[in-house]
């Protein structure tokens, strides 16, 4: 027998049934299912990671959004307290002495 009529008569349903020529293929092709399944891994990995990359982005989100509310409010709040009317009654609240001044403002010229 020659080397070839030996790889066809491995050939033969016996051997499929038997595993043998499935155990063959699989110690061939062993690096390659090995690189494959290390690559699912990385694969399954990697989105993983993305989706709580994902999640930790909306939580920033959502807080950067309610300071910028609350920074809102408080320069609101600090534009009211600082109108002039409103120091004013502060002023007679507080029971002070001091008194708007009459004169507009005197603009120096260089």
């Amino acid at each position: 027998m020659t080397a070839e009529q030996k790889k066809k008569r491995k050939r033969t349903l016996k051997s499929w049934i038997d595993g043998n020529m499935l155990t063959d293929l699989l110690t061939r092709q062993a690096g390659m299912i090995a690189l494959v399944a290390a690559l699912v891994i990385v694969y399954v990995g990697n989105r993983y990671a993305f989706q709580q990359e994902q999640v930790r982005i909306q939580t920033l989100r959502a807080k950067l959004n309610d300071v910028k509310y609350e920074a809102l409010a408080r320069s609101s709040e600090l534009m009211e307290k600082s109108r002039e009317s409103n120091m004013q009654k502060y002023i007679v609240e507080q029971g002070s002495e001091l008194k708007a001044s009459t004169k507009p403002p005197v603009v120096i010229k260089k």
